[in-house]
């Protein structure tokens, strides 16, 4: 499908992602690679200084074996194959050891992120707080008082953080009403429904978010504007967009070899839940610098001790559906925990977008895709079995 939509000079009727649905299968083949030419972005600048470069070590990785959870027994070239892959890299000990492209991906091809972006928002509220510009410890409203009216009247910045809050929010991807539907009109990626009242922008949104359906802290529960709480945050209180302070503090420190992108709302918001884009390989480069604990490019980047207190986390707050995938996992800082025992971090999005970075060996992968669901249990153990066969196999080289 995808290189058979928006081609031709004009491009036929027949051939048009619509734009209700641009972010849908099949049409998400080609979209998630151009959303550039589908939405109002703004650019996150790489800057003018040397991209960092990752030193190569190619490895062979496609005859990798492992079991799948349908307890097939497969390899890493089938599960690239068949599962929608527009993109993945494998970097161990710093070094790039794997790096393929599909679906008409090129090293030069920003790509949607979906919910990676509030990982990237995250590691620059690290540097924030490290410069003493947020507390997590601080009530939301200390930083943005218009909330007083909301239902994050009483949350701490930790709670948004951390997607804790009491905030009534409904993240259910397939439902009309829901939540999240109205979020896609805000952000600008759906247009308005006829019938509904979505808020023209995000900022709206969050102030008609009134409603509180438990404490503060109690539980987690997955829901993307926890995301935009803290990036408003951060633009108040630095009185600087978030796409330029991605490029100053994160973007431009890290060698990136390419600008990324943000896609925009109507108020001029970039979308800190999802809207962010960039290469596989400067995605990689994020994904060693939280490898190194913070540490790239020659640099540091992201303060230590943002690093520890992600992994500090609190699966006692973890239950399903989340752990059904990741039995003693957690969520801190707007980052998964594979398990609390573990200083594994990953940065997930829906369609199938990852960063997977395990500290104590140095190593990281980095797949982007354009998957038909939303959400697949079956996708993620397979990711999972994939990596870990991948991880097993490099650690055995190693000796």
């Amino acid at each position: 499908m995808a290189h058979e939509v928006m081609q031709g000079f004009p491009v036929p009727r027949g051939k048009r992602i619509p734009r209700s649905d641009w972010d849908r299968p099949p049409w998400n083949r080609w979209s998630f690679q151009h959303v550039r030419e589908v939405l109002p972005t703004t650019e996150v600048w790489r800057g003018s200084g040397p991209i960092w470069k990752l030193p190569q070590a190619s490895q062979k990785l496609h005859d990798v074996s492992f079991t799948d959870s349908g307890n097939n027994r497969t390899n890493v070239a089938d599960w690239l194959a068949t599962s929608f892959s527009d993109g993945i890299a494998v970097l161990h000990r710093g070094a790039l050891v794997y790096e393929k492209y599909f679906n008409g991906m090129t090293s030069r091809t920003p790509h949607l992120s979906q919910s990676i972006a509030k990982s990237i928002t995250s590691a620059v509220a690290g540097i924030l707080v490290n410069k003493g510009l947020l507390d997590p410890e601080e009530p939301v409203t200390r930083y943005l008082p218009e909330l007083k009216s909301t239902a994050w009247r009483d949350a701490e910045l930790r709670h948004s953080l951390d997607m804790v809050s009491g905030v009534k929010y409904v993240e259910d991807y397939e439902a009309s009403d829901a939540d999240i539907a109205m979020t896609d009109i805000a952000s600008g990626w759906k247009p308005p429904r006829a019938g509904t009242n979505a808020p023209p922008c995000i900022w709206d949104q969050i102030l008609t978010l009134t409603r509180q359906v438990r404490e503060h802290g109690a539980q987690f529960e997955y829901r993307s504007i926890e995301a935009d709480v803290l990036a408003h945050c951060m633009e108040r209180v630095t009185q600087t967009k978030l796409s330029q302070l991605i490029s100053a503090e994160l973007w431009q420190p890290l060698g990136a070899e390419e600008s990324a992108c943000f896609t925009v709302d109507a108020a001029g918001y970039a979308l800190a839940d999802g809207g962010f884009n960039a290469t596989l390989r400067d995605y990689a480069r994020f994904g060693q610098m939280l490898a190194c604990e913070g540490r790239g490019n020659g640099r540091r980047i992201v303060p230590e001790a943002w690093i520890r207190d992600t992994l500090d986390c609190h699966p006692d707050l973890f239950g399903p559906p989340y752990s059904d995938i990741l039995p003693n996992g957690a969520y801190r800082n707007q980052f998964w925990i594979r398990d609390a025992n573990r200083e594994v971090l990953m940065a997930r999005g829906v369609f199938g977008q990852l960063i997977y970075v395990d500290i104590a060996s140095e190593f990281v992968v980095v797949k982007l895709s354009s998957w038909p669901e939303f959400l697949s249990a079956a996708r993620r153990l397979d990711e999972l079995a994939a990596i870990d066969a991948i991880h097993a196999h490099l650690m055995k080289n190693e000796q």
